[in-house]
């Protein structure tokens, strides 16, 4: 009796769980920190679609600075992904059981503030740890993902390149990074606003991990990749504008920064995989035997 009531419950949560996915396009309130000791947030999910986007990386042609290609990428599938930054309650969560490592001490820990100073390693064991807790598969989104989730608020960071006078990408690069402010204090959600897909806070003042590599191209003479150098060791943040970051760095206004002004502060949101519907009876089972 126990098990058959326990397959109803699960099978009953999988229904609640797709359901709201299904009939709101943008916005999805089914994760409203509703989770295993309020461990899961509220997700958007962003439709499919396209979105132009520059390569990040370094690129070179003929040993000489050359600018990122714009390419346009197509999703066939709606992204889920978290509404916030994942906050530092929720964060501390996860290091009082255990398997997190501590936030740093100047760091305030609330349920309305994002975790901040965590390095890349702190954001992928967070997610391997709401993925246990829930039953679901959470990750850190790609730099492509988060362009396409940040909708108006991906800033292209394409430079001008003058083959004859290449000072002329260095003074415009001086000139646009000159202009922005260092602003570490954290701000509680919804400080910064909502983008077009739902999302808040996206490019305020907490940069956050994606999963790409840093990674350098050589480019022949019609543009054409021919040899491209991945390196994991640093990774893409995206905020106010993309950087470059080592990825066992905590605070990249001391140091770490591979590229650009250091973001002010380093924090994180997590995509959502799909699942199928065996996954999600998995997922709620998994879930009621706690």
């Amino acid at each position: 009796m126990l098990i058959a009531f326990k397959l109803k419950l699960a099978l009953a949560c999988v229904a609640g769980l797709a359901g709201p996915l299904a009939v709101a396009p943008l916005l999805s309130d089914a994760g409203s920190r509703g989770g295993p000791a309020g461990t899961e947030q509220a997700l958007v999910e962003v439709r499919a679609g396209n979105v132009v986007y520059r390569v990040a990386g370094d690129f070179t042609r003929n040993g000489r600075q050359a600018s990122a290609p714009l390419r346009q990428i197509s999703f066939d599938q709606p992204l889920v992904i978290m509404k916030h930054q994942v906050s530092a309650a929720e964060y501390q969560t996860c290091v009082d059981d255990g398997a997190c490592r501590a936030l740093d001490r100047g760091v305030t820990i609330a349920a309305d503030r994002p975790a901040v100073q965590v390095s890349w390693h702190d954001a992928n064991a967070y997610a391997a740890w709401l993925s246990r807790k829930t039953g679901e598969t959470y990750r850190l989104p790609t730099d492509e993902e988060w362009a396409l989730a940040a909708g108006s608020r991906f800033k292209d960071d394409g430079l001008p390149v003058d083959d004859n006078d290449p000072s002329k990408r260095w003074i415009a690069k001086y000139e646009r990074e000159s202009e922005r402010t260092a602003d570490a204090e954290t701000r509680a959600f919804g400080s910064f606003g909502l983008n077009e897909n739902g999302l808040a806070d996206l490019a305020g003042n907490v940069w956050e991990w994606t999963s790409t590599c840093f990674t350098r191209y050589r480019l022949d003479d019609a543009g054409k990749t021919v040899s491209a150098t991945p390196n994991c060791g640093v990774r893409v943040v995206e905020g106010q504008h993309r950087s470059y970051v080592t990825d066992f760095i905590r605070n990249a206004r001391g140091g770490g920064c591979a590229a650009g002004v250091p973001p002010d502060n380093l924090g994180f949101r997590l995509v959502r995989e799909p699942r199928s519907w065996i996954g999600r009876v998995a997922g709620a089972l998994h879930i009621a035997r706690g």
